[in-house]
């Protein structure tokens, strides 16, 4: 059901579809019906498809009206009229209501037919042109012998001699003859009949058969023709269909992403957002097009099938439900084994994912410390893993096809061996058997493509079950219904304040910030310093409302930031993370990422104040010149100072530096510091620095110990009255480095 879901937007392409299902079941299950008329038809009788022909002999047609009842009579000798050679053909009325006239015709024309082929053999001799007296007491002389002279009574007939009650004892004798004989065989007796009064009147019988079979076969092409456009757009649109909804789906699982949270990204893995954003979403796109073009198409052929089935020979239909029944009870079977094993499968791609995820991005490390052998032996267990549950399952799907051929082979041994004793009796015809053979394999391989499709399901719907856990997934971080405006980027630097600030990851964990409460003025630095794990990278996220806090207030001029839009807030903020990242491109698409177009002269001035335009320029390309995914084609350092400079070019009201110092060396640290303090105005800046070298010179420094605002000031109050901040400072530099300011 998750699955189908997913075609809501695709209705129109989907009943489009379904209109093209039915043309190509209708052509499909007509061809078995072509090759029986073919075979019966073409072959058996001579190319004669129906009982009526379309002339007869005057001799023939009188005989024909003699045996036929009243009503009988009126309907033949209304579809034929006298032709000038005396014949009788066909006329328009005739061919209008075939049916009826074949219905009407066929019992007296093969009664007809097998009287004078039994009176030629019984004939006494009579004399031709003798009186119709005589004629008559030929019959009633014939009658008291037990037999007719079926051209005498023909001959009374016509001259009236003979009434149509006078005749019902000839047509009870000839009716003796027939009893027992089924319709069919009846109408097989009457097509004969047709046939001889054919040759009689001269037509050539072998153009006539060849004339049925080159129509019947030109017919054949036409209806294979058919299926087979209809079934290359059922494929294009199924493929295009799913396509687009794979689109669609990676769309909404990209977007739903860009709006998770830290939060809800670590509540995922990277390794499993990729499988589901990849793998899961190729498995839902296979099953869909297997889906339109299969589980549509088979019920449809199925119904189409019994009923064709039901049309030719209802009495051989148990042999179908048989074979129903018997294939539904080999996928009840392989389910029950597999469909387990297709819930943990995907799974097991996550670990294999992860595990080759966390290799290839460790793999310096890995061969640091030469641990390649257990990372060999850690990947071997998941993928081995992977590798039993896969050969399970496809074992399981190996045994279903062997299986199926053998019930559709033993499904026609039976069709074979029953409808023989019915071809015997006469029932049904060499044809008719022909055709239901076909059809039943119809039957069988439209639900056999049922029972395949439910195999694949469990595992789609594993599929879709993850990624509805992505695109549902609740979003801890909204923007308000009732957003408030913020100034736009550029004009005067931001008030930030922390007002009472807790804040714990998860609900019921220690909190990693406690009762904060400092003040970030616009035009001034205030630096955040502190031991690892202190809490200073965390304000830098609440800043950005990566989380929200747990109680307190972060403001920006007064206003709390959850009252801003995402887009608003993070606007008016330029942000360098503590791990700096390079996107595949060049140095100018890196540093303008903000804004594409942003003009060359602002891309330059923001890689000057971040101390990159050396290196940058020492490139033959400049600004163009190629960065690799991540940056793994610069220093550590010279990618700070890119990111760096991409906080700068967005023209931000306020700059926050997570750490993003700390692969810079000194001088370079010094330099880029000057330069912010010379460009940036009445912008506000807030710095998370390891080191004191860093905040010396920051207006005002807040230092945090164990999640606790401990002191707040500047460097000198801070070194008279905080004693973390002391040590923090001792630590790293000399009493007089410290006195100086400073350290190059």
């Amino acid at each position: 059901m998750r699955i189908i879901r997913y075609l809501k937007g695709h209705i129109g392409a989907l009943v489009l579809i379904i209109a093209l299902l039915v043309v190509q079941a209708f052509a499909d299950l007509s061809l078995p019906r072509y090759t029986s008329d073919l075979v019966d038809v073409g072959i058996q009788q001579g190319g004669i498809d129906c009982p009526s022909p379309s002339e007869f002999t005057a001799d023939t047609f009188e005989a024909v009206c003699m045996l036929a009842s009243p009503d009988e009579e009126d309907v033949i000798r209304s579809s034929y009229d006298e032709v000038s050679d005396g014949s009788y053909a066909i006329n328009e009325k005739g061919l209008d209501n075939r049916d009826e006239l074949d219905e009407a015709l066929a019992k007296p024309f093969a009664e007809a037919h097998f009287a004078r082929s039994e009176s030629a053999q019984q004939r006494d001799g009579s004399v031709e042109g003798e009186d119709t007296s005589v004629g008559k007491q030929r019959v009633s002389d014939a009658q008291g012998e037990g037999s007719y002279d079926f051209d005498a009574l023909l001959d009374a007939y016509r001259a009236n001699a003979v009434s149509k009650e006078e005749v019902s004892a000839f047509v009870a004798q000839a009716e003796s003859a027939l009893a027992g004989i089924d319709d069919p065989i009846i109408e097989q007796q009457a097509i004969a009949a047709a046939k001889a009064e054919y040759e009689k009147l001269g037509y050539d019988m072998g153009s006539l058969q060849m004339s049925y079979l080159f129509s019947i076969g030109a017919k054949m092409l036409g209806v294979a023709a058919v299926m087979m456009l209809a079934s290359i757009a059922v494929g294009f649109l199924a493929s295009r269909t799913a396509a687009k909804v794979a689109r669609g789906l990676r769309e909404r699982l990209f977007a739903r992403v860009l709006a998770f949270s830290d939060a809800e990204v670590q509540a995922f893995s990277a390794a499993s957002l990729i499988t589901r954003g990849t793998n899961d979403i190729q498995q839902i796109q296979m099953v869909l097009v297997v889906l339109l073009r299969m589980v549509l198409y088979a019920p449809i052929l199925a119904v189409g099938g019994m009923f064709m089935v039901s049309s030719t020979n209802f009495s051989m239909s148990w042999i179908i439900a048989l074979a129903v029944a018997a294939i539904f009870m080999v996928i009840f079977i392989l389910m029950a084994v597999a469909m387990p094993k297709f819930k943990i499968m995907q799974k097991l791609i996550d670990r294999v994912n992860l595990v080759s995820r966390e290799m290839l991005n460790g793999i310096s490390v890995i061969r640091a410390f030469g641990r390649q052998s257990f990372e060999e032996d850690r990947f071997d267990e998941a993928n081995v893993a992977l590798m039993k549950t896969q050969l399970f399952t496809n074992r399981a799907m190996t045994f279903m096809m062997p299986m199926m051929m053998l019930i559709m082979n033993a499904v026609s041994v039976l069709i074979v061996w029953v409808g023989g004793s019915y071809i015997d009796s006469g029932a049904i015809q060499t044809g008719d058997m022909i055709a239901f053979i076909t059809y039943s394999m119809v039957i069988i391989m439209s639900f056999l493509m049922m029972g395949m499709v439910s195999v694949m399901l469990p595992r789609a719907d594993v599929a879709a079950q993850r990624v509805n856990e992505v695109l549902e997934m609740p979003v801890s971080i909204g923007d308000p219904d009732d957003a408030v405006a913020a100034k736009l980027a550029g004009s005067k630097g931001a008030r930030i304040e922390f007002r009472d600030v807790t804040f714990a990851y998860d609900k019921g964990s220690e909190p990693v910030l406690k009762n904060v409460s400092f003040v970030a003025e616009p035009g001034k630095t205030t630096a955040i310093i502190g031991s690892t794990g202190s809490g200073k990278s965390t304000v830098i996220k609440l800043i950005e409302r990566f989380y929200d806090v747990t109680s307190g207030a972060v403001l920006l001029d007064g206003v709390d930031v959850r009252r801003f839009t995402q887009r608003d807030l993070r606007a008016q903020l330029g942000y360098v993370p503590q791990k700096a990242f390079l996107f595949s491109g060049t140095v100018r698409s890196n540093v303008a990422y903000a804004d594409e177009s942003m003009d060359a002269e602002q891309v330059a001035l923001a890689c000057d104040i971040a101390q990159a335009s050396e290196f940058v320029e020492s490139r033959p390309e400049g600004l163009e010149a190629e960065v690799s995914q991540g940056g793994s084609n610069v220093s550590g350092g010279q990618r700070q100072r890119l990111s760096i400079a991409r906080a700068l070019a967005c023209d931000a009201r306020v700059l926050l530096f997570d750490d993003s110092f700390s692969a810079l060396d000194y001088k370079t640290d010094a330099r880029l510091r000057e330069g912010l303090a010379k460009h940036l105005g009445s912008k506000t800046v807030i710095i998370v620095a390891q080191r004191i070298a860093t905040v010396l010179s920051a207006d005002r420094i807040v230092v945090l110990e164990n999640g606790c605002m401990v002191g707040c000031g500047t460097h000198e109050e801070l070194m008279a009255s905080c004693e973390t901040y002391q040590e923090i400072a001792l630590s790293q530099l000399s009493e007089e480095e410290l006195k100086g300011g400073d350290s190059r």
